[in-house]
């Protein structure tokens, strides 16, 4: 059986092109980029050769790049760094309620530990409401984060007006662009973020490895010590091969962004419009014009998404739940429940995320097994057969 893969917005699987930049740095070019003599100083080289790449893409400078193990990292060393830095300023923090776990836990933790934070919250579509994260900043308000992109239902913030406000205010701006990068073109001048934290894996790079953006100016402490990399921000040896993956994915995503975009975009339209001729009783998720461009999230009602993820494994295909119950919570997803979701229907949405590599025929399969499997599902449902009963069709 062939796996269609429907979950890119979980990981993507690395180009060969940047598994091939990544190969001679685990035996070729071995040296550490802290070393002086000649196979360090090429680390070392290769290092700031992926610095600059990311810059690039971000219109920054690369002295205001730092690499990380990944977006959780970056996440976290962007929040608390900011927040102990600007303390004597003020402890109050504003951010969304519907963050990655890796804002939202960092957050919760900040709390405990004498911080303030305002969850501000979303219109139906998941767009952050402007005027109550406005109306929401404190004299004692030292940083807005707010994400760029939701991983779950794809929604596109008003990255640049968040920007202008926490600007406006003198509030350090960061944004979790983790699902952004790769997918969306982005200015951190124009947009007026201060801070920006994106992942390889997410854009068919390795996994392992991120970036976290800090503009120059906005100071923030560092969370490992030891040595001196990273200009004394972030201890230990740097992850060459990743950071070289790392830089040719981003390199790579962005000299073909438009043509992967056009392509993945009409593969998620198709996808959506499949369904919806084909299986009646569903809900989409999100803002279907201020979203990624390969994210698609439908609620199926009557069936559980746990159940439909399971059934979609036996065919083959790989995608997500907007439940967290495979996670080993019964509880629905808090970014349906924050754009008002009830929770019956929550539990029943399935989130496809398309990618470069996905094909017409895939779609065509997944569509016919989900017309399949809901079909059954439904037939197996108390909640249906009630529908039904009550003449409803």
């Amino acid at each position: 059986m062939n796996t269609i893969y429907l979950d890119n917005s979980a990981t993507t699987k690395t180009d060969e092109e940047v598994l091939k930049a990544m190969l001679p740095y685990f035996s070729e070019n071995y040296g550490n980029p802290s070393s002086i003599y000649k196979i360090g100083r090429e680390n070392k080289k290769a290092v700031e050769e992926a610095r600059e790449k990311v810059a690039k893409v971000l219109n920054c400078e690369p002295n205001e790049i730092y690499f990380t193990a990944g977006g959780s990292e970056s996440d976290n060393t962007a929040i608390r760094g900011i927040a102990y830095s600007y303390k004597n300023k003020g402890n109050h923090i504003i951010t969304s309620k519907i963050e990655h776990p890796a804002v939202l836990e960092t957050c919760k933790q900040l709390e405990k530990e004498g911080f303030e934070v305002t969850y501000v919250g979303v219109d139906e579509n998941g767009i952050i409401r402007l005027d109550e994260l406005e109306n929401s900043i404190k004299p004692t308000t030292t940083l807005i984060t707010i994400m760029f992109a939701n991983n779950e239902i794809g929604t596109i913030q008003p990255v640049k007006e968040i920007g202008e406000i926490a600007k406006k205010n003198n509030i350090a701006f960061h944004t979790d662009a983790v699902q952004a990068v790769g997918s969306e073109r982005i200015d951190v001048k124009e947009m007026n973020i201060d801070s920006l934290s994106l992942s390889a894996h997410k854009f068919y790079g390795p996994k392992g490895v991120g970036a976290l953006y800090v503009r120059k100016g906005i100071k923030f402490d560092k969370f490992i010590n030891g040595g001196h990399q990273e200009r004394n921000k972030r201890a230990g040896t740097e992850n060459v091969p990743g950071i070289v993956g790392l830089g040719k994915a981003i390199e790579l995503a962005y000299d073909s962004l438009e043509e992967h975009n056009k392509k993945i975009k009409e593969l998620r339209d198709y996808y959506v419009e499949q369904v919806k001729e084909k299986i009646p009783y569903i809900k989409i998720n999100g803002d279907m014009q201020k979203r990624l461009v390969g994210n698609s999230n439908i609620s199926f009602r009557f069936i559980e998404g746990e159940g439909l993820l399971l059934n979609l494994d036996l065919k083959g295909i790989c995608a997500s739940s907007g439940s967290a119950c495979t996670s080993g919570s019964l509880d629905p997803s808090h970014v349906l429940l924050a754009i008002g979701l009830p929770h019956e229907i929550a539990h029943g949405s399935l989130r496809v995320s398309i990618g470069k590599y996905n094909t017409k025929e895939e779609i065509d399969y997944t569509v016919e097994s989900l017309v399949e499997i809901v079909g059954r599902l439904r037939e197996m449902s108390p909640l249906w057969e009630k529908f039904i009963e009550e003449g409803n069709k």
